[in-house]
């Protein structure tokens, strides 16, 4: 499984970016799949998961302004990101869990600036 992660970017405070996630394989058999970040001098945290089920997990500092979802279709992980603070900037990496194998995709870059 690949996993290839898009659309970060320069954002002003209180703007949005969408971040797309686009699997080799056929996200439907996956059994759960995720956004995490880091942000400099941090360690990588759990933003949102979404488990083949369809239930959802966040992190309590995004609440009410982040989304997960996924288009089986497309193979593809979306993370709708609203009311981004300076606070989201980091480097932000999807990641999959299939059976016990755990993948991660190369990280996008998030800066949350003016």
């Amino acid at each position: 499984v690949q996993l290839q992660a898009s659309g970060g970017g320069l954002v002003q405070p209180g703007g949005s970016l969408r971040l797309s996630c686009a699997a080799s394989g056929s996200i439907f058999s996956f059994n759960a799949m995720a956004w995490y970040r880091q942000a400099p001098g941090n360690q990588r945290e759990l933003v949102t998961l979404l488990t083949n089920g369809g239930r959802t997990d966040y992190a309590d500092s995004v609440k009410g302004r982040f989304t997960i979802s996924r288009d089986n279709a497309k193979n593809t992980l979306y993370l709708q990101m609203n009311s981004l603070e300076p606070e989201d900037t980091a480097v932000y990496y999807c990641r999959a869990r299939v059976g016990p194998q755990i993948y991660w995709g190369r990280g996008t870059q998030v800066t949350v600036s003016s």
